[in-house]
């Protein structure tokens, strides 16, 4: 049986995802601002190499970068209500205009949906 990754179409389906995710960071109002770099390259290429170890690809995120600790990383960004709406509008998008199954982006969006309820770390605006 196959993991998720190589199911799916593997580095080149992460690549697509993650970089029409951004296309949407890069004009969103709320989410642009937490990102001190201008060139979103980099964001994105972590963001992809963390969801491909995830989902059963390479290592290559603990590899560079060492544990995810997801709270940890973002803890000294302000995710609120809005902010994971707007990540999860992009992200939803993202997903639609992936060629997989549709089993295949169901289990993606539940993963997306929860990881965004995890970051959550204040109701303030």
């Amino acid at each position: 049986m196959q993991d998720f990754y190589q199911r799916v179409g593997g580095e080149p389906v992460f690549e697509e995802l993650t970089r029409n995710f951004y296309k949407g960071v890069a004009i969103d109002p709320i989410l642009k601002p937490m990102y001190p770099e201008e060139d979103l390259e980099p964001a994105r290429v972590r963001l992809q190499l963390f969801l491909e170890q995830y989902w059963g690809g390479p290592t290559t995120y603990q590899e560079t970068r060492g544990h995810p600790r997801l709270r940890m990383r973002h803890n000294g960004f302000k995710i609120n209500p809005a902010a994971k709406a707007a990540w999860l509008m992009h992200m939803q998008r993202a997903i639609k205009e992936l060629s997989i199954s549709e089993m295949d982006r169901d289990e993606l969006w539940d993963y997306m949906e929860r990881a965004a309820n995890s970051m959550l770390n204040t109701f303030e605006d």
